[in-house]
């Protein structure tokens, strides 16, 4: 089992663009989306995906257990096995300072973008790029499960 401890912000221009390293393009959905945990389901350029996430339970970190499945499992998950809306985003890779941030355009079921930062640990300093704003953690507005 993975742990996952990420902080989330707003984004306030698009200079991330041109610090981007990498750009994945990224369609997913929820097959579950209970406050105790989520399970996902993806397709990121082309490979498909199964996570598990569970409950935010301390500040920042939760459990997260991920797998690769076949695209067209996926595909087949995303169209007849997701409740709520199906997402779709361009996912940026920004490294900065001695973190690699990963900055979300949403397309669909809304335009908006944001960034994340996984850590080592929920203590980790963080350097903030030029284009960050306001920081959104633990929003529920801002859960990707949500939108």
């Amino acid at each position: 089992m993975a742990k996952e401890i990420e902080r989330k912000f707003l984004v306030t221009d698009d200079s991330y663009r041109a610090m981007a390293t990498a750009v994945h393009h990224i369609i997913q959905g929820y097959i579950s989306r209970r406050k105790e945990g989520t399970v996902r389901v993806r397709v990121r350029d082309g490979r498909g995906f199964l996570a598990v996430k569970g409950a935010t339970l301390e500040g920042i970190s939760r459990d997260e257990w991920e797998y690769e499945i076949p695209e067209a499992d996926a595909m087949e998950m995303l169209a007849k096995a997701c409740e709520g809306n199906v997402v779709e985003k361009e996912r940026h890779i920004v490294p900065f300072g001695d973190l690699v941030w990963e900055v979300d355009r949403f397309i669909r079921p809304v335009e908006m973008t944001v960034a994340e930062v996984e850590l080592p640990s929920p203590s980790t300093p963080i350097s903030l790029p030029p284009f960050i704003g306001q920081e959104v953690s633990g929003d529920p507005a801002y859960y990707n499960s949500n939108l």
